[in-house]
């Protein structure tokens, strides 16, 4: 009978399942990540394709676009090709392979672990090993970053990744199962490695980074949704999260990024985001939230105190609306 049940709706369980063994388990260092395996993959085809295509601006561009469709189609083919062939192998077989990679594509406890890695560090007074803590989970320049800089820089990575590392995956999961979150991290990785505005990948990068941006328009809106919700649930200021939501959801360059970042700065009643370095050079950028209060090592649980509350009450609503779906479909 479960089985029966199991094989009409899998991905929800799967999805449930996979999001314990994540906030059980996290991402330990031992365990080969399939996401090194899609970044392998996007590192060797980008030589390839860079020595097949001319280095010109029209021909690293169909360079780019030839490398999305190759990791997007591997990427999500395989999967899907593995599971069939383990499903129709073994259901219990199968179905445990696609529990286990999604737990393997949710961040939540490791972004937790990560951040509270800098926690400590700024607890302990020293900006040199806080530094070098935050260095590890952002891509900006960190070596002059002051105390507060370093607590609002994980503060940041923490809204910014509660939408991509945690409530879009889990969206693609409940529409596709572990296929469908490969489909969406395999773009979401190129992005991170290729997607850049400028240096080499400003042609070669530009697909992917656009594709990017569609990928996670809705989910982005979403989560910061959620996120304004969850706010009230775990006892933050709610009703500024809400305001500073529609007020600077926009004020990014990205096109989704500040969508959970002003959730998180007006729950918590700091201001975020504002110019920053990289690779040597500055970026002039708009603040998010208001300075109401000045930010503060504490900030950095609350944050991940939010982000909990936000995956859970994702968990529940695109559970929910499955079901909901599938039992329309099958009344």
């Amino acid at each position: 009978m479960i089985e029966q049940l199991l094989l009409v709706e899998r991905f929800i369980p799967a999805a449930v399942l996979g999001f314990v063994l994540d906030l059980i388990f996290g991402d330990p260092r031992w365990l080969y990540h399939p996401v090194r395996v899609i970044g392998n993959m996007i590192s060797l085809f980008e030589k390839v394709l860079r020595a097949l295509f001319p280095k010109t601006k029209v021909g690293e561009r169909i360079a780019g676009v030839v490398l999305v469709i190759l990791v997007t189609g591997i990427t999500t083919f395989v999967t899907w090709g593995i599971l069939h062939l383990l499903y129709g192998w073994n259901f219990w077989a199968g179905f445990a392979l696609e529990t286990f990679w999604c737990y393997q594509l949710l961040a939540t406890k490791s972004l937790k672990v990560e951040s509270m890695r800098v926690y400590t560090a700024v607890k302990t007074g020293d900006v040199e090993q806080a530094r070098t803590a935050v260095s590890m989970i952002v891509g900006r320049d960190t070596k002059s970053l002051s105390m507060e800089g370093v607590t609002k820089a994980a503060v940041e990575t923490v809204a910014e990744n509660s939408s991509d590392g945690v409530i879009a995956p889990l969206l693609f999961m409940m529409i596709g199962g572990a296929a469908g979150a490969f489909f969406y991290k395999s773009i979401n990785t190129m992005d991170s490695m290729v997607g850049y505005v400028d240096g080499r990948f400003k042609y070669f990068g530009t697909f992917a980074a656009k594709l990017d941006d569609v990928v996670n328009f809705i989910p982005a809106r979403l989560a910061g949704l959620l996120m304004i919700l969850a706010s009230f649930l775990c006892g933050f200021n709610g009703k500024n999260a809400n305001r500073i939501f529609w007020r600077d959801r926009r004020n990014h360059a990205s096109p989704n990024s500040a969508y959970t970042e002003s959730v998180m700065a007006g729950a918590l009643e700091i201001q975020l985001a504002g110019d920053a370095w990289y690779f040597g050079v500055l970026h002039k950028k708009k603040t998010i939230g208001d300075p109401i209060r000045p930010v503060e090592a504490e900030d950095i649980p609350r944050s991940n105190r939010l982000l909990y509350g936000t995956a859970i009450l994702s968990l529940l609503v695109f559970g929910l609306i499955r079901a909901g779906i599938l039992l329309f479909i099958y009344q």
